[in-house]
């Protein structure tokens, strides 16, 4: 599976259209990796969520990503699961979802190195910059990036603080991908998910 491009994550934070819309008008802006992360609702609220992203993804030939939730990735049969640090421990993780996707988020150099040497498939690096999404802790920066992504095997997913106006540089620094959520949320999304897109174009 194809990690390279923009990943958009969902984010309720700063908009206010339910879930599925949501990532209707990103994907038809023509982003193609989805990752749904959602910390507030219920787990059968956010399993009822994840199947309708499956199938508007599916119908879209976009890639569906859940976070922290193995078993609903596999219920749903999402094309992969994203874990941090204190969630689910890699190897556990591959038990529940098999040979399905599995990415992790990393803020040290030490930890990226040791989730691609555990198998991890990519892995988030990140915050790049000051976000303000989640508490991640410092910024990493660029000259940290570049050591990670000449450093794995797999592919880079960089996140925190990315904008329109860094993405370039942040794609220049080795990432495969560009994690974005307030950056689209925050705003006109559609005109947002439009401006990220042509990126890649």
């Amino acid at each position: 599976m194809n990690i390279s491009g923009i990943y958009f994550i969902t984010d309720r934070t700063y908009c206010d259209l339910p879930i599925v819309e949501m990532v209707s008008v990103v994907l038809d802006a023509g982003i193609r990796i989805v990752q749904y992360r959602d910390k507030d609702r219920s787990r059968s609220e956010i399993y009822d969520q994840a199947a309708r992203l499956r199938e508007l993804t599916l119908r879209f030939g976009a890639t569906l990503i859940i976070n922290d939730h193995a078993d609903i990735a596999r219920a749903v049969d999402a094309d992969g699961l994203h874990l941090g640090q204190d969630d689910l421990p890699l190897k556990e993780a591959r038990r529940v979802v098999g040979d399905m996707i599995i990415g992790i988020s990393t803020h040290t150099p030490a930890e990226a190195r040791t989730a691609a040497s555990e198998g991890a498939d990519y892995i988030g690096f990140g915050p790049i910059f000051h976000t303000t999404t989640k508490d991640a802790g410092s910024p990493q920066g660029l000259d940290n990036l570049r050591l990670i992504t000449q450093n794995v095997c797999v592919p880079v997913v960089a996140i925190g603080g990315i904008s329109l106006g860094t993405a370039e540089e942040v794609f220049a620094s080795g990432a495969a991908s560009i994690a974005v959520a307030t950056g689209i949320c925050k705003g006109d999304i559609k005109k947002n998910a439009r401006q990220f897109a042509s990126l890649i174009k």
